[in-house]
């Protein structure tokens, strides 16, 4: 659905305010097949996803937001009027007749907009239709419609000298390049000349002074009338200088520094710069390494015997089996690591997580969701040999806000499991990928070390992107079990008390799911988990999307499987006793929790109905969300509260302006930051667009993978809301980030191949 602007440009929060259109709109509209760019800035995963992508009223009155509590069963579907309604339609949103722009069965529909997740993600498994007919010859893999995404570029023509920056007009400090430096140093010529102009958004105020008490960015700032003053300096002469918040306490007023306020995880120049020279000591991960080459280099015989005598003595029965077990005991060798005590975690009806979201999963979404009522959160999935050779962009993604290293709110049960400490607790939690036991060994290490403020690194075993596939890492490991519990397990080994986890999906094909194997390896070890120490790779939790990396999202998620598996992991953890033998045995030190492995579902949860299903009818731990919180973030906020919200479009919008401050705070107010709080509103809008109200919805609950007919909001803000139109995103982004800078561009998703790879579930 296109929502047609008015010429006036009215603007909603401003009406004395026009709206300019999009400077960069034909350029956009030209940008059928950009240039391949790869960005520097951007992190291992993007570059990746990048090279697959080659495979009305005048005003706005907002009613107050209505609650719909459903207090029947889910399966009931409330009728506000009592009136007979159409039947539901598989796959096709039910929209009150009254609020379709065509009327039912008229043959209309929203062209691009009715392309499925699935289709648009799985045109690189599939022949292109262009050379469905051509036979005898070698067909090319489908490329999609465009080979990159470009967004250009924003900053100043002439940028300001970083020794000018935070400094009065006539500050004694001397440039460190002196004539060589290619930055301009008179402040007045610069603000003149080559700054554009201030904005007027936010009442022309700098929303990080007015929060934080000063910029960090200095004279660089969009908004630097707000703290700027002239004062009469020695000589008469008049002098620029920033000013502070006075309504601020002193405590509270952040460092100036080149990275966002109040986040945490910030690793140093030095660390960063140490790792890429090599420098950097990684000495448990470098003894386990050296450890695991010689296990692998004995001889197979010699590593399988052990093994091979710890069958059961099914002839002597029980009085076999337990003469084979004290003798195997004496045998047994304590293998030289083995994983220090970590920290207890808990995951629970009450803790709803938010899944890791490469690009959309940055710093200011989750804070938003964390506002929301996200409990747990994690990082956007890094690369683990990118994070070992020190690449900024890479490091980047293991910043958190402050918000996510408080403890997650719990039930009043005063002992939710067995030594575990609320109060040491919090919300963040990095994800990493690797091909390699080396390289994830290494990894946590060094996570460990230069990260105080984990909760727990989690192994992504389930990425399908086909880049991250074919080097053995992401969903490849489903198919390479033995090396992901060796993987699991060197984590274990060198990650000091943070615990490690897994996040897996039901198999790499369809119709072969593996889940059900490898959760049972995970808990209790194969065939040559004595060479470990026996017992179980220590794995603290394991998250299941119930997807395989073939079917990505041509079906809906199967829960049915993931309870099987939930199951499965209940019995094993109520039986481990039973089940132990000398060469599945547990250590002690294997066994995170007291022995309580959690589990985590995943997949197609779109309101508080879904997650309550999934805890009574998977009986999972909790339930991770991911596209759901995409598209309606306060799914937090439902689940906390046991309702749908209704949220109005001025709700819905003052949701985009708190996410706009976040932005700011974490890329900074100056040009490089507006544009790049500007692109990652964007592609948040490429999902949120797809929201329909609660309201104007004939039957509940909602369901995630409903593509909805033409239709119109209750007002026309609401409209523009659900717009599928880019230039109505990016008209959205100027009501408070002003026009964009003439080299912006922004290609939406919708277009490309990957549409819905960045969200697993």
């Amino acid at each position: 659905m296109s929502y047609e602007t008015h010429a006036n440009g009215m603007n909603p929060l401003n009406p004395a305010q026009p709206l300019n259109s999009p400077p960069d709109v034909q350029t956009i509209d030209r940008a059928a097949h950009p240039q391949n760019i790869v960005l520097d800035e951007d992190s291992a995963v993007t570059k990746a996803e990048k090279l697959e992508r080659h495979g009305g009223q005048d005003d706005f009155p907002e009613p107050v937001a209505k609650r719909i509590k459903v207090t029947a069963s889910a399966d009931e579907e409330a009728s506000g009027n009592g009136e007979s309604r159409s039947e539901r339609r598989k796959g096709v949103a039910p929209i009150k007749p009254e609020f379709l722009v065509y009327p039912p069965g008229s043959g209309h529909d929203r062209g691009t907009a009715l392309r499925d997740d699935d289709a648009a993600e799985g045109a690189a498994h599939e022949p292109s239709q262009q050379n469905s007919d051509t036979r005898g010859k070698r067909k090319e893999k489908s490329k999609g419609q465009n080979t990159s995404r470009n967004f250009g570029s924003s900053r100043d023509q002439v940028g300001l000298c970083s020794s000018r920056m935070t400094r009065p007009e006539f500050s004694p400090s001397e440039c460190q390049y002196g004539e060589k430096c290619k930055f301009e140093h008179d402040l007045r010529k610069y603000l003149k000349d080559w700054k554009r102009k201030d904005l007027t958004t936010f009442g022309g105020t700098c929303p990080i002074w007015k929060a934080k008490g000063r910029c960090n960015v200095g004279w660089k700032c969009r908004f630097v009338g707000s703290h700027t003053m002239e004062r009469e300096a020695e000589g008469g002469r008049p002098e620029l200088i920033l000013t502070e918040n006075p309504e601020v306490n002193d405590l509270l007023k952040p460092e100036i520094t080149s990275t966002g306020i109040g986040t945490l995880n910030d690793v140093p120049h030095q660390a960063k710069s140490d790792l890429m020279k090599r420098r950097f000591k990684t000495p448990k991960a470098d003894a386990y390494n050296k450890w695991l080459d010689t296990q692998s280099q004995k001889p197979e015989d010699q590593r399988d015997h052990q093994a091979s005598n710890r069958e059961p003595d099914l002839e002597n029965g029980v009085d076999g089996q337990k003469h084979e077990k004290e003798d195997n005991r004496a045998r047994y060798v304590s293998p030289p690591f083995l994983p220090s005590e970590k920290r207890k975690i808990y995951f629970g009806p009450e803790t709803p997580v938010l899944a890791p979201l490469t690009t959309q999963g940055n710093l200011p979404f989750r804070r938003l969701c964390v506002n929301l009522g996200a409990q747990l959160t994690y990082s956007e999935m890094a690369m683990s040999l990118p994070l070992i050779q020190g690449q900024k962009s890479e490091w980047a993604l293991m910043r958190a806000h402050e918000t996510e290293a408080t403890p997650p709110t719990l039930s009043t049960t005063p002992t939710v499991v067995k030594e575990y400490e609320n109060a040491r607790d919090l919300k963040f939690g990095a994800q990493i990928a690797a091909n390699k036991p080396w390289q994830a060994v290494k990894t946590a290490e060094i996570l460990t070390t230069l990260c105080p403020h984990l909760r727990l690194i989690d192994l992504n075993c389930g990425c399908p992107i086909d880049l991250v596939y074919r080097t053995g890492a992401g969903s490849a490991l489903l198919d390479s079990q033995a090396k992901l519990d060796k993987i699991v397990r060197g984590m274990n080994a060198v990650s000091n008390d943070v615990p490690i986890t897994v996040k897996i999906r039901m198999g790499t094909k369809d119709n072969k799911p593996t889940a059900l194997k490898l959760v049972e390896r995970l808990l209790y070890g194969g065939q040559d988990a004595y060479v470990y120490g026996g017992g179980g790779s220590g794995v603290a939790a394991i998250t299941l999307h119930g997807r395989s990396r073939q079917q990505r999202y041509t079906k809906s998620a199967d829960w049915e499987y993931i309870a099987d598996c939930a199951a499965l992991i209940k019995r094993l953890n109520e039986k481990g006793d039973e089940l132990a033998d000398t060469v599945r045995e547990a250590d002690s030190r294997t066994q995170h929790a007291g022995g309580k492995v959690y589990f985590i579902g995943n997949g197609d949860c779109y309101s508080h109905v879904d997650y309550q299903r999934r805890l009574s009818e998977a009986n999972v731990d909790s339930v991770m969300v991911a596209r759901g919180a995409l598209i309606k973030p306060w799914v937090f906020e439902e689940i906390e509260k046991g309702q749908y919200l209704d949220k109005s479009a001025t709700e819905r919008l003052a949701l985009v302006e708190q996410f706009v401050r976040y932005g700011l705070e974490t890329w900074g107010s100056d040009e490089m930051g507006v544009g790049t709080t500007r692109r990652f509103l964007l592609e948040w809008l490429s999902f949120a667009y797809r929201y329909v109200p609660v309201g104007i919805l004939e039957h509940l609950p909602p369901k995630l993978q409903d593509r909805p007919p033409a239709w119109r909001g209750r007002n026309d803000l609401e409209t523009l809301l659900g717009s599928d139109n880019y230039k109505d995103w990016i008209k959205i982004s100027e009501m408070f980030l002003g026009p964009a800078h003439s080299d912006f561009k922004f290609e939406p998703k919708h277009k490309s191949n990957s549409y819905e790879i960045e969200a697993e579930g």
